[in-house]
């Protein structure tokens, strides 16, 4: 089918990080002309280390969690030269690689920044005015434009504004020593013979607790929850291999009974290693994957601890009433949903929650979409390739949108799904199941065809 819409059909899209590097591949190969802006020198978002956009969580150590045929774009599939698990370097190589490739480059407006997104009253695309009055400001002069658009594609991650405790720990305000969040840790440097404390039992959480322990002169790692530890390799293949596997396809409760099975009979029970009791069961919150934490707490190189209570100088105190003398905390506490240049009357994000269909569209804005705002059971990447195709279909006129009390129902679902399966959290808002979301976005591009 041929494309109905218009060539001068205005699109930005903001951010060249994972997901808005395919939002714009997927444009261009369907003709549809676009701006991005990308607040960086570069593209790759949050996998480019020390990113000089000032947002990336990487650190010096960092590679990825998901295995490389996981996280790759079907487009353009990842080097099979490449690990199986690729370092930041090497998934920001491959980003180069895929701009270059597809000759995205000259097509992105470097070291610019997107101030402000607000709609303009206007109701239909293809006006002189544009729904959309989006500002910019580009970094090496700072003068501000304000351009128009009928469509905004936001992919400018969920991985870069931290989210400390709160309210802060009693105390913390006079610890006389360093204090920091998982967004702003890049070497052990830090932790160097100190007495370290990391707080979380997320992804970062056990990185940063693993590097501490080789370098700290204590390393204690206190949490809240339990969480079930997988390891990267089950069986001497990837684990994240097992989502293509038939039991992955099956019932969740199918699901749960296998992986529960086949993690007790490769690494035994998490209590056996000091760790709590999880109050939930296996995917029923996001991995925590970790081929090194178990060892090291085997080993007795990291002590675990309940959640901090209070600080009493230098002393940090935990729940179950014990204390350590600590030079350093690391908050590992996860990060807010944020989109700092959208006007209120957009879209809001309180708590981590945004109401979108299927985890991309605005039912109250027509022409204001999410690329990437999911955290799966696996990788973005494919998932926001995925959306970036339907969003380019509803540009082209292609497949249309149902009613927005249509859409208002699916998201009610979805959430009441999200408060059955996950565990309470602010990082369980925008989860998805890679399956089961693929699944749902391509029916739904099928069954909407014009």
């Amino acid at each position: 089918m041929s494309s109905s819409h218009s060539p001068a059909t205005r699109v930005c899209l903001i951010g060249a990080g994972a997901s808005g590097i395919i939002a714009a591949q997927v444009l261009a190969s369907k003709g549809i002309a676009f701006d991005c802006f990308e607040l960086g020198s570069e593209v790759g978002g949050n996998w480019r280390y020390d990113n000089d956009n000032g947002l990336s969580s990487a650190y010096r150590s960092l590679h990825i969690n998901t295995s490389r045929a996981a996280m790759q774009y079907a487009v353009y599939p990842m080097p099979t030269t490449l690990p199986e698990y690729p370092s930041h370097w090497q998934i920001a190589a491959y980003f180069d690689d895929f701009v270059d490739h597809f000759g995205l480059r000259e097509k992105i407006t470097f070291r610019t920044e997107v101030t402000r997104v607000e709609a303009t009253g206007v109701a239909a695309c293809g006006t002189e005015a544009g729904r959309y009055a989006v500002t910019i400001r580009p970094r090496d002069d700072g003068a501000e434009e304000t351009r128009r658009y009928d469509h905004v594609l936001v992919a400018n991650g969920h991985h870069w504004d931290p989210r400390w405790p709160e309210p802060p720990f009693p105390g913390s305000d006079t610890f006389p020593g360093t204090q920091l969040h998982a967004h702003h840790y890049r070497t052990p440097d830090v932790l160097t013979g100190k007495r370290v404390v990391v707080l979380g039992i997320g992804n970062s959480a056990t990185d940063i607790a693993v590097e501490s322990s080789r370098v700290a002169r204590e390393t204690y790692l206190a949490m809240r929850r339990g969480a079930h530890i997988l390891p990267k390799y089950l069986f001497g293949i990837p684990t994240d291999h097992l989502t293509s596997s038939p039991l992955a396809r099956g019932p969740l409760p199918v699901q749960k009974l296998g992986m529960r099975a086949i993690l007790r009979l490769a690494r035994g029970k998490v209590t056996d290693y000091g760790l709590p009791k999880p109050d939930h069961q296996v995917l029923e919150a996001h991995p925590t994957i970790s081929d090194d934490l178990l060892t090291r707490l085997g080993h007795g190189d990291i002590v675990v601890k309940p959640n901090i209570a209070r600080f009493d100088g230098s002393v940090v105190e935990f729940t179950d009433g014990s204390r350590v003398e600590a030079d350093v905390v690391v908050y590992c506490t996860g990060y807010k949903v944020s989109f700092p240049f959208l006007a209120e009357t957009l879209v809001t994000a309180e708590d981590n929650h945004v109401d979108l269909y299927h985890r991309v569209v605005s039912p109250d804005h027509p022409g204001l979409y999410f690329i990437g705002l999911v955290q799966p059971l696996g990788a973005v990447m494919p998932l926001a390739e995925e959306q970036s195709h339907w969003v380019a279909e509803l540009i082209a006129g292609e497949v249309v949108l149902p009613s927005v009390p249509r859409m208002r129902a699916q998201i009610a679902s979805y959430d009441e799904a999200l408060r059955k399966r996950y565990v309470a959290s602010k990082r369980h808002t925008i989860q998805v199941d890679v399956h089961s979301y693929t699944k749902e976005l391509r029916t739904e591009r099928r069954t909407q065809r014009v």
